[in-house]
């Protein structure tokens, strides 16, 4: 037994990195120092330093007004939204089991601070009394935007309530919480389980890229030598469309379908229940009859019956196109010799086979053109063109992944505007799918704060030494979600919560929809897509064959997306009780609505994130669509100009919707671009739709 010398000096407690400022470039997160255990002790401070903050404001003693409310709230929370940051960026794009063990309590003890602040009756007293008074208070267009969105917040929230109501309230944004984060591990669990190998006699079919990006995914997953396909999206659909095995095909399809739907520990039915019902009780106490009355009475749509007319509206052409589209692709396999109905793991593959035909195009002709790193030149160069912004590769920020790359965003004037995360690829750690999301978000309240702006993606890798290639979709994703980030790194306002993608749920993807029209532009694909090998431009026959194939396919592509935002509709519209069942729910609404056998959900309720992952899009998946004819019709702003790069509409576009952030009404604002309200059929003409509607 040692003894303790009576002068020795303790050791210094270990410093946690969440908690002491940041000495990297830009004050960015020191990945490689932050810890599992970092973050359970960086929460409890954070919490705690919020909720000293919000008492100092529900007792100063001085009469409300904004700067002592609105602005002092705006101001608290900092050291919590900086912790937060860095944790869900590492639960989403690269978890292990001891983050998402972290995760669950964390989402519970979230719950648990954030409701006794939204519900805080002096608070939301003082906040009242200035929103009552609000046109004598001398305040500017943004801070009375900021005024009208934190009483609405709050209201919404159930600061209203009676004690009872607050109380239950609190109880169920607890379990909502819980159910949220159980859902994604969930799902997350069945994606990193499963998996099929490929051996020689498996790969009839798959172009040389494919195979190559199956050997990563095997050796991402310490199977080297190997070569598997994995339930990404970006795996899948290739695999659909290629591959001549149909026994694989449908092996595949009902595994990527299946998940969260296995009967297993990471089944999701009963969560889905559950989170349905609690939806329901929140709703009717703050006195809507239905999640979905309440959802959408803040947001463009404002009520349920405006996003069905929209949704039945597209849905009747697209259907009629889709059933043309699966006679026609029966004809097909019957004229090769097919004796079986066409099924749903045989779509892509005949759709492939037709497009071909018609078209003379496929997927596998203009990949190799579609370097990554190609289109992300293009993306950055199209920002360029269009805001003056630039952007240099910088190899000093700290990352989460070794595969992470991070951009310095300057403006026209070469002043420093944001930095830029891009983690492109599939690995077991990271939630399917593709996100923009913030470690920082753009302010000026206290000095002028850059945002940190990140992009994640699950696009396939190359093989050792090659660049991964893309499919047309996934370089329309990329595009996608750098429009998301355009928007958060262009975002120029005052005060935080306003900033960036701090919109309306069914506005938020204009500005990434829009973008998307740039990638398929002929002066760009010019550009930007060369061979991976040779360098070689597009060949101009193959482009003029690309543009042409664009809205091959858009009945299957538009039931696919309109089938699940009227599911989600329905989930939040009918009372709770219907949907006890959940497969049967789901079977009765298409059946009620025609879907075509051949054709799926694009998300079956049990992998559908969007909606049952959080609540940020429940009754809300509509969005897209609704953001659809706003952005088919705000490109045609440039097509009038005869320039896709005109300046002036450039100007509009960046002034009145990237930067513009939450501090104009989203109406407003696309008038203010465009001179007037979107007009509807720009995004039946888009898909190719409209003919089809027209003769219905």
């Amino acid at each position: 037994m040692s003894e303790t010398l009576p002068n020795a000096a303790a050791a210094p407690a270990p410093v946690n990195p969440l908690l002491v400022a940041w000495q990297t470039p830009f004050e960015t997160p020191p990945f490689s120092e932050i810890a599992p255990e970092h973050f359970i002790p960086a929460f409890e401070q954070a919490f705690v330093d919020h909720a000293a903050e919000i008492t100092a404001i529900e007792h100063d003693p001085s009469a409300p007004d904004f700067a002592n409310t609105i602005t002092a709230l705006e101001r608290s929370g900092k050291l919590l939204a900086k912790v937060s940051a860095v944790f869900y960026d590492l639960v989403s794009a690269h978890s292990n089991p001891a983050l998402l063990e972290i995760d669950k309590e964390v989402s519970l003890r979230m719950a648990r601070h954030w409701s006794p602040i939204m519900m805080n009756a002096v608070l939301f007293g003082r906040i009242v009394m200035l929103h009552d008074n609000r046109a004598t208070l001398g305040l500017t267009p943004e801070q009375m935007r900021l005024l009208e969105r934190t009483y609405t917040r709050f209201h919404r929230a159930g600061a209203g309530l009676d004690d009872a109501g607050k109380a239950r309230m609190a109880e169920i944004n607890e379990r909502l919480a819980h159910l949220g984060t159980a859902f994604s591990h969930h799902l997350l669990g069945d994606e990193q389980d499963w998996f099929l190998e490929l051996g020689e006699a498996d790969r009839d079919g798959l172009s040389d890229s494919f195979v190559a990006a199956a050997k990563a995914a095997a050796e991402e997953r310490g199977m080297a030598g190997k070569a598997i396909v994995t339930l990404s999206r970006s795996s899948v659909e290739p695999f659909l469309k290629s591959s001549t095995r149909r026994d694989l095909r449908e092996k595949v399809y009902k595994a990527f379908t299946a998940r969260g739907d296995n009967g297993n520990a990471n089944d999701n039915n009963a969560i889905i229940v559950e989170i349905l019902q609690l939806r329901e009780e929140s709703a009717r106490l703050l006195g809507f009859d239905t999640f979905a009355a309440f959802r959408l009475e803040d947001s463009m749509a404002k009520t349920p019956q405006a996003v069905r007319g929209l949704l039945e509206r597209v849905w009747k052409p697209a259907r009629a196109r889709a059933l043309a589209d699966r006679d026609a692709l029966q004809a097909l396999n019957a004229e090769e010799g097919g004796n079986f109905a066409l099924a749903a793991w045989d779509w892509r593959y005949y759709a492939e086979k037709l497009r071909q035909r018609r078209a003379n195009f496929d997927d596998a002709a203009i990949k190799p053109y579609l370097s990554l790193d190609h289109m992300i030149e293009a993306a950055f160069d199209c920002a360029r063109r269009l805001f003056g912004i630039t952007f240099a590769e910088r190899k000093d920020i700290p990352v989460w992944h070794p595969d992470v790359r991070v951009w310095e965003v300057k403006d026209a004037e070469g002043r420093h505007k944001a930095l830029f995360y891009g983690d492109y690829f599939a690995r077991p750690s990271k939630r399917s799918g593709a996100w923009m999301t913030s470690l920082r978000d753009q302010q000026k309240l206290d000095g002028d704060i850059a945002p940190l702006i990140i992009n994640v993606c699950n696009f396939a890798k190359g093989a050792e030494g090659q660049p991964s290639l893309l499919s047309p979709d996934d370089a329309r994703t990329l595009f996608h979600e750098f429009g998301h980030g355009l928007h958060g790194m262009l975002s120029d306002v005052t005060y935080p919560s306003l900033s960036g993608t701090s919109v309306f749920t069914d506005f938020v993807e204009l500005p990434s929809q829009l973008y998307e029209h740039w990638q398929e532009q002929p002066q760009v694909l010019q550009q930007f897509a060369r061979h991976y090998q040779s360098g070689e431009p597009l060949p101009e026959d193959l482009l003029q064959r690309f543009l042409a194939a664009r809205k091959f396919n858009q009945g299957f592509a538009t039931v696919e997306f309109v089938s699940s935002a009227l599911i989600d509709l329905e989930f939040h519209t009918q009372p709770a009780s219907a949907s006890q069942d959940v497969r049967a729910f789901e079977r009765q609404e298409l059946e009620k609505i025609g879907m075509p056998a051949e054709i799926s959900l694009r998300h079956r309720p049990q992998q559908f994130g969007h909606i049952f992952s959080g609540d940020h899009y429940a009754a809300g998946y509509y969005s897209y669509m609704w953001s659809e004819v706003m952005d088919a019709d705000a490109f045609g702003a440039f097509e009038e100009a005869g320039n896709i790069f005109d300046p002036a509409t450039a100007k509009r576009l960046h002034d009145d919707i990237y930067s513009a952030g939450g501090s104009v009404d989203p109406e407003d604002a696309y008038v203010a671009f465009r001179g007037r309200e979107p007009e509807p059929d720009a995004l039946l003409r888009r898909r190719g739709l409209l003919e089809t509607s027209e003769a219905a």
